[in-house]
């Protein structure tokens, strides 16, 4: 009976241990605090993507970032001449939405990617700089 208990406890472990881990889902990308992803900008191997409209880039954006608009078709045609596989991707957008979109994207692609959750609208909210 003993054994039997055992064996069951085992694969009860077993069950819950795999379901769980089936359950977290890898998105290949990291989605960052504003506070992060300030901090991981500043570092040499790092490349900043703003992922918005030229218009939406124009009227102001982080300084240092590379735009490419993710909704444009030839998105990773361009992502794959501008962007350096060996830095990680530092992506943002307006909100969190498009920047979310361009990470799947870049990250099934090979890139390592950060995604800076809020966008630039929390960016903005919390007094980091943006230039013209």
């Amino acid at each position: 009976m003993r054994k039997l208990m055992t064996i069951i406890a085992a694969l009860a472990g077993l069950v819950v241990g795999g379901c769980s881990i089936k359950s977290v889902k890898t998105t290949g990308y990291r989605n960052v605090t504003t506070d992060v992803f300030e901090s991981q900008t500043k570092l040499d191997n790092v490349q900043i993507l703003d992922v918005r409209t030229k218009r939406e880039y124009d009227e102001g954006h982080l300084a240092d970032a590379e735009q490419i608009d993710v909704l444009d078709d030839d998105f990773m045609t361009t992502a794959r001449n501008v962007l350096d596989k060996s830095k990680t991707i530092a992506v943002y957008c307006r909100s969190g939405k498009r920047s979310t979109d361009a990470a799947r994207k870049l990250s099934a692609e090979g890139y390592k990617v950060i995604n800076m959750k809020g966008g630039i609208m929390k960016w903005q909210k919390e007094k980091k700089p943006v230039v013209k």
